[in-house]
């Protein structure tokens, strides 16, 4: 039941002579929606509590646990608190104050007692070049957002000194490469105020101070290539929430469950309704806005491209909205908070539905229960913060819980606030009149401050966390004991440049980051600076990670810096518990096919064998259709990991060659067709594993026996088309063969597919399958280069690699290949000229320079000169030097030296590929279709400078 807007308006009103009567006998107002008593985030000064429990809450004689009862800590609390909050990493000393200092460098750890470092260190700052004639300065407001992908997007203004003139810029940069920023002028003619990316990371929304809202898309899927699409507009109207309508999928992590399993248990689906289903309950996809006028409008992307949009007030009594946020209910509805920007106005909530009549949007809205912030009903802070500064839902998919942040000019206050269904007390004289009421209480919806914190420095921008952890009690109690806390912090910045993570439910610090005053730019001469009471530079914008464990800050100089965020806030943990903390992180990318650069930032070179080793466990309990699904994500992943490391390096390359030869035999045995079409048995594809996996004869000829000839049959140009993907795998073959007798060497390349049955399967089915198009079409099979005329090379690999194969195809008896194996394979030098492979290069990305913890500072437009770490020193005898010819890696093409073909490269593992298709046979496009879109390993594309030698 929802408590109308003249109920609650006039539950105010009534609450007025009280306060005044409260006021005249000393005692503290309590305002009638904000009744609950308020826990102070540290000790110091703060609004007096009640000393008894309120009316409709139980009294508990239980203090929080792990901090004393105190008057900054009641025993009575909201019945929404979870009580196994953390304590505060860096608690105050009673009788001061929480206002932020920069003479300290690290906190009190209050669990040990030993000093630990305050959770969060800068890994990079990125700068912008300073031109005499132009300047990027930072817009107002400035905006940045942080897709799933780990794409950052954010704002600054250009100004030309000569023409006196701003243009509203918006910047994309992956965080892998923050020097290869992509600026693209937005064509918004008033200042950016919105960005908000769409869930899958690759569409992009902004919107402006004049009504205008543009939809960006990727070209080609290229990361550093945007362009406007689509769009609608509320003219004239400036935009202050943006956001995209939810498709639906809400997944909550479970740290109570990290030790389980399934995958299942640890991240469970949450029952969710999209914001509107098409047919047969497909989501959706569009936006919704609410602009300064207290107008509320939503557009629809159709199918068909066509925008449907529609504006509604959000209420008959249109008011000025200064500050809005969208959140959405597991119903379906929308929930709109709006502020005035006035702290002594209350904080205005609405439902919003949004429906499709008759191929219109339809909009309907509905008032829900406002709320007062406390410090203005508190006699000593009533005029002290006039204006509300922030205002967010605590999550996009959680409508209940509410961050409000009160300003003056030089402090700020933080409130936290929960919306709970409350009984109606009634009074005597109508239970007597009717039995049925008295029995029955009726329920309201209110609002009930849940923490508030003491007076901070000014809060300059919030970051929320977007990891969708569970708020149970019980996991809240196994986050707190194993110190788990990626998804329950939130960012504070302030005007002195400092960061704190404060807990999402008690306001406690947890984490802090000191600005230093390096950051100034040098160069200016210090009378042109303002007097402040804080230094010049702080954080205009933040966003916190996908997974909480990375945090990127837009400076008041357009300067982007990235931020790591300790796992457990900086308390010394035991290196099994780290590991386990990355995993969980780890395993939930995998299951929802995040981007994992931020938690490679944690990963240090010691963890990576103990982590690839216990990821792969974890793999393996999995359902074999689960497995099937994550195949490909595991062994990227992997090869991410093992980039970290000096002793795993080689193996980067087995798993990417790992992903090729995975994404090949898949294409390869999909061009395979039934003889006949109504078979009710396998596949062709199906029935060449089975077959191959039961015949173990070394004789090639023997296992195709065994196979339906005419469903190889394939179009001689199709056949002539796929050769080069076919020559790959005959050299790998004879790569791997001739590399066993070096088999004690794990530094070189293809050392691990000596022992993985899988893939030597994989292998061995693809020779069969060539054998058989050999005989069609003798010019697709592989070429060697032999001694003999007379050699069958094609027996004689097959029979090699089929011994090879029986030695390691079941993973728990693997057995050491004979002697006779081992001298039959060290005699291929002898009979066949043993083919180079191109290896993918060890990719140029940051992640691999900051492992040291020392701070690296780029600057946009400009490459690195950096080396990292001596890992890629040892592996420059397997990868083309610079000057060599190029290969297109994933069509197996020479491009030459100097290539005249545009390139895209992965922003991942560094592969490069020809923009446009050489080919236009089918079978081809089929295998390009697997590409198209991102790279075998996930990463995206990014398109190349022309002659990229």
């Amino acid at each position: 039941m929802l408590m109308s807007h003249g109920a609650a308006l006039s539950g105010v009103s009534a609450a007025v002579p009280e306060r005044a009567a409260q006021a005249r006998r000393g005692q503290p107002r309590v305002l009638a929606a904000a009744a609950a008593p308020v826990r102070a985030a540290g000790p110091g000064p703060g609004p007096p509590v009640p000393a008894g429990p309120l009316r409709g809450l139980p009294a508990s004689p239980e203090p929080l646990r792990g901090l004393p009862a105190s008057p900054e800590n009641p025993r009575h609390l909201p019945q929404s608190v979870p009580r196994t909050l953390p304590p505060a990493v860096g608690s105050v000393p009673a009788g001061r104050s929480l206002r932020l200092s920069r003479r300290t460098e690290a906190v009190p750890c209050p669990v040990s007692g030993v000093r630990c470092p305050g959770g969060m260190d800068l890994a990079y700052v990125c700068e912008w070049e300073k031109k005499p004639k132009s300047n990027h300065c930072p817009s107002i407001p400035l905006v940045c957002a942080w897709s799933c992908r780990n794409l950052i997007a954010f704002t600054t203004d250009l100004r030309n000194e000569e023409e006196k003139d701003l243009t509203h810029m918006v910047h994309i940069i992956d965080t892998e490469h923050p020097w290869d920023v992509y600026s693209v002028n937005s064509g918004h003619a008033e200042v950016i105020t919105c960005l908000e990316w769409d869930q899958s990371g690759s569409r992009l929304l902004s919107a402006d101070a004049d009504g205008h809202i543009k939809c960006w898309s990727m070209t080609d899927h290229l990361a550093n290539s945007w362009e406007n699409t689509v769009g609608s507009v509320v003219e004239g109207d400036p935009v202050v929430a943006l956001s995209w309508l939810h498709n639906g999928v809400k997944l909550a992590l479970h740290v109570e469950k990290s030790g389980a399993s399934n995958f299942g248990e640890k991240f469970s689906r949450v029952k969710f309704s999209p914001s509107l289903t098409l047919f047969g309950g497909k989501p959706m996809e569009g936006w919704i806005a609410v602009t300064i006028s207290g107008l509320v409008t939503v557009s629809l992307l159709k199918p068909n491209g066509q925008v449907l949009t529609a504006t509604e007030s959000l209420c008959r009594l249109r008011c000025r909205v200064a500050l809005a946020d969208v959140a959405f209910t597991g119903g379906g509805n929308i929930v709109v908070a709006t502020s005035d920007g006035s702290s002594t106005s209350p904080v205005q909530f609405y439902k919003v539905c949004v429906s499709v009549v008759n191929e219109k949007c339809k909009i309907d809205t509905e008032i829900l229960p406002s709320l007062f912030m406390r410090c203005t009903t508190d006699p000593a802070r009533k005029d002290k913060y006039p204006a509300i500064t922030h205002l967010k839902f605590l999550a996009r998919d959680m409508s209940e819980q509410v961050l409000l942040c009160a300003s003056n000019q030089n402090n700020s206050i933080v409130e936290c606030w929960s919306l709970r269904k409350e009984g109606l007390p009634v009074n005597n004289i109508f239970q007597q009149i009717s039995p049925v009421v008295g029995d029955k209480q009726p329920m309201i919806l209110k609002w009930r401050i849940l923490s508030a914190t003491n007076d901070l420095d000014r809060v300059s921008a919030v970051a929320l966390p977007k990891l969708p952890i569970s708020l149970t009690n019980t996991d809240l109690k196994v986050a707190n004991d194993t110190k788990f806390f990626p998804g329950l912090g939130l960012a504070l910045a302030f005007h002195d440049g400092s960061v704190h993570i404060v807990h999402r439910l008690s306001l406690q610090m947890m984490a802090v980051f000191y600005g230093s005053s390096s950051q100034r730019p040098v160069d200016e001469p210090a009378l042109k600076r303002p007097r402040t009471t804080g230094p010049l530079v702080h954080f205009k914008a933040m966003q916190l990670s996908w997974t909480s464990l990375a945090l990127a800050g837009v400076d008041s100089h357009g300067k982007l810096s990235m931020l790591r965020i300790s796992p457990s806030m900086g308390h010394v943990l035991d290196m099994n518990m780290s590991l386990r903390h990355l995993l969980f992180l780890l395993e939930y990318c995998m299951v929802t096919g995040y981007d994992w650069w931020d938690i490679l930032l944690h990963v240090q070179p010691s963890m990576v064998q103990n982590l690839v080793e216990k990821l792969h466990e974890e793999y393996m309990r999995q359902n074999a259709a689960l497995q099937q699904v994550l195949s490909t994500r595991i062994v990227a992943m992997k090869a991410s990991l093992c980039k970290l490391s000096s002793s795993t390096i080689a193996r980067v390359c087995d798993y990417h060659a790992k992903l090729f030869l995975i994404a090949i035999s898949c294409t390869l045995k999909s061009l395979l067709r039934p003889h006949f079409l109504n078979t009710p048995d396998k596949s062709p594809g199906d029935r060449l594993t089975e077959i191959c996996s039961k015949i173990t004869d070394v004789d090639i000829d023997k296992v195709m026996i065994n196979l339906k000839t005419e469903e190889f049959v394939l179009e001689m140009t199709t056949l002539q088309s796929l050769q080069q993907l076919i020559q790959w795998v005959g050299d790998f073959v004879l790569y791997l063969l001739a590399s066993l007798p070096n088999q004690g060497s794990p530094v070189r390349p293809g050392h691990s597919f000596l022992r993985d049955g899988a893939s030597l399967g994989m292998f061995r089915e693809l020779m069969v399958v060539i054998r058989i198009w050999g005989l069609l079409k003798p010019s697709c099979l592989p070429v060697y280069t032999a001694t003999s005329d007379t050699q069958d090379s094609m027996s004689l690999l097959f029979r090699l690699l089929t011994k090879l194969w029986l030695c390691c195809r079941e993973e728990n008896h693997i057995t050491e290949p004979d002697d006779a194996l081992i001298d039959e394979c060290c005699l291929l030098p002898s009979q066949l000229l043993i083919p180079n492979i191109d290896w993918l290069p060890i990719n140029d990305g940051i992640i691999s320079k900051l492992q040291n913890k020392q701070l690296v500072r780029l600057q946009f437009g400009k490459a690195p000169g950096l080396v990292g770490h001596t890992v890629s020193s040892q592996f420059d005898a397997f990868v083309r030097a610079p000057g060599q010819p190029k290969i297109d890696h994933l069509r197996r093409l020479h491009l030459g030296a100097y290539p005249t073909e545009e390139c895209k490269s992965c922003t991942r593992c560094g592969c490069v590929t020809m923009l446009k298709s050489p080919n236009k046979v089918t079978a081809v496009k089929q295998w390009e279709q697997r590409w198209i879109k991102n790279c075998l390993c996930g990463g995206l594309w990014r398109k190349m400078p022309l002659s990229y030698s």
